[in-house]
């Protein structure tokens, strides 16, 4: 079948992980995958449903690509197809929708590329979503996402995902690192270790199996990768095994990525998450302690039903009091069939508006304050091959953004640089050291 496919991902680094391996099933049945833009046949997009704003983005990503080509085949797979299959089959142009059990079959459900009139709808119930499907991405040569882990056994009051995607599973630890090194083996320098629930890596057909820190320590031994990222993890499954292995560990780097979603006890409560915020700080202090230049960050959520002046105000003392490297801000918005969306004390729009801008302030804050403790330090930076008005990027191991003078020499290498300043848009700027000079 000589056909184009172009595919569009919202949300997670697990979705990109998953829109790539879906990718490879395509290019397996003959299809070649373009550019959004490069008139496809088919048009995939991979949703999120994590936030209102993730809906609305669907539909303008199907709108828009039916501009590009009107005649292609869309077709919604993700969380929000799982979700809302209904909603999404009445947005025009759609032509499937696939849930959670049926996305990874996507090539057999595509027998013909005819505009439907009405969009045809496979979705099982999400318990029938039981089975762990491996996956990681392609196309950024620099790094990988490798999915280890789906599902979630947690029962956040907030949280949609146990029914997006199911109950918790994971990949066998043997087939983790025989991906691992397939992805070695194709030149990429780094491994970002995804999932749904990461720290509870380890369960299959409903039994624990192994222990997410018996992951860590096989993949520590895979050659030919330089670094290994844990992308984030609860605070109550980040162990001390796990901080003192990743302190002494050459491949694993020193950034974690911590949730964290409210600095009040009571707020925490009535999400129901499984950790008071003195196990959080804790935690903070440990891997501070061996590794004082890793990089932290963490997920928070503001406007949660109940959340009062004061919560808030515990919250931001807590954060800006913690050593904490960057935030990542969410906007509570309500989510269907979830119990926050019935709790009474909502917190109008405008108090959520200007709670996630104090919040943004302070991890702008953190985030400078944490690049100025780097500077005059030598590391090693990855570069990537993006470019902008004439300068590339990359990462040092605990996640500083340098930039520096655009080189393809450069793409996907990495070279040891001084950390200098910090520039007017944030990133660090760095002094070459000569094996760069060199090119």
């Amino acid at each position: 079948m000589d056909k184009k496919v172009a595919f569009y991902t919202l949300g997670c680094k697990l979705n990109y992980s998953e829109t790539s391996s879906i990718g490879r099933l395509f290019n397996n049945a003959g299809f070649s995958t373009v550019d959004f833009t490069d008139t496809p046949d088919v048009f995939v997009i991979n949703t999120c449903s994590v936030t209102e704003n993730a809906d609305k983005k669907c539909k303008k990503v199907v709108k828009e690509a039916l501009k590009i080509s009107p005649n292609a085949y869309v077709t919604i797979v993700g969380c929000y197809a799982q979700l809302k299959p209904k909603e999404i089959a009445e947005i025009p142009g759609v032509d499937m929708v696939l849930g959670a059990a049926e996305k990874f079959q996507i090539v057999d459900y595509i027998t013909d590329l005819t505009k439907n009139p009405k969009a045809v709808v496979y979705n099982q119930p999400v318990t029938e979503a039981n089975q762990f499907v491996s996956a990681w991405s392609i196309g950024d040569r620099t790094r990988t996402f490798l999915k280890v882990q789906d599902g979630c056994d947690y029962s956040c009051t907030f949280c949609t995902i146990p029914l997006a995607r199911g109950a918790s599973r994971s990949d066998t630890i043997e087939n983790a690192v025989k991906q691992a090194e397939e992805i070695a083996a194709s030149g990429v320098k780094e491994i970002v270790l995804t999932g749904v629930n990461l720290g509870d890596f380890g369960i299959r057909d409903g039994k624990r199996e192994d222990k997410f820190f018996d992951l860590v320590k096989a993949l520590d031994k895979v050659e030919g990768i330089d670094r290994i990222r844990i992308s984030s993890i609860e605070p109550n499954l980040l162990t001390d095994e796990i901080i003192e292995f990743v302190a002494t560990s050459k491949r694993f780097v020193p950034h974690f990525h911590i949730p964290l979603q409210s600095g009040s006890d009571k707020i925490l409560g009535l999400m129901r998450r499984r950790y008071k915020r003195e196990l959080y700080a804790n935690r903070v202090a440990k891997i501070k302690q061996l590794m004082p230049d890793c990089c932290i960050g963490v997920d928070v959520i503001v406007g949660f039903p109940g959340e009062t002046r004061e919560d808030f105000i515990d919250t931001y003392n807590f954060l800006n009091d913690l050593n904490v490297s960057y935030l990542h801000v969410f906007t509570y918005s309500e989510r269907e069939n979830t119990p926050a969306s019935e709790m009474k004390g909502t917190v109008p729009g405008s108090t959520r508006a200007e709670r996630s801008k104090m919040l943004h302030i302070l991890s702008d804050k953190k985030r400078r304050a944490f690049y100025e403790t780097q500077l005059g330090k030598t590391d090693e930076v990855l570069f990537e091959g993006d470019i902008k008005d004439g300068f590339m990027h990359g990462f040092t191991r605990n996640y500083v953004k340098v930039k520096t003078k655009y080189d393809p020499v450069l793409v996907n290498e990495l070279k040891t640089v001084h950390l200098t300043q910090i520039s007017p848009d944030g990133d660090v700027e760095i002094t070459e050291s000569e094996e760069i000079l060199a090119h």
